[in-house]
């Protein structure tokens, strides 16, 4: 497992709630200085740590994991299938002629 992929997307998430590292470190009872060595992916966290941290971020575990899991493509797609699927149809439609014309100038290479 990637440790510092799973760092970075704590620290996005982190960052994205407008908070510091000690902040962080208040919310979950950790130093900011641990924070920042999970965020470097120098340590792993206990499985306890790491749902507080998901927890005082709002945050789902899998979106903390996508860049390691191996279904993360999966999870990556349904999310996006259901943002989608709230959009008008010719909004819909747009995307999914996008996505179609990619897929066939992938196939080219």
């Amino acid at each position: 497992m990637d440790l510092k992929l799973v760092g970075q997307k704590i620290k996005e998430s982190r960052t994205a709630r407008n908070l510091t590292q000690e902040e962080l470190g208040e919310l979950t009872d950790l130093t900011s200085s641990y924070v920042s060595v999970i965020e470097r992916g120098v340590k792993v966290p206990t499985l306890g740590t790491f749902i507080k941290i998901a927890n005082a971020l709002n945050v789902s575990a899998d979106s903390l994991l996508v860049d390691v899991l191996n279904t993360s493509m999966k999870i990556t797609a349904s999310k996006l299938s259901d943002q989608i699927e709230k959009l008008p149809i010719r909004e819909q439609k747009k995307i999914l002629e996008v996505v179609r014309v990619l897929a066939e100038f992938d196939k080219d290479e």
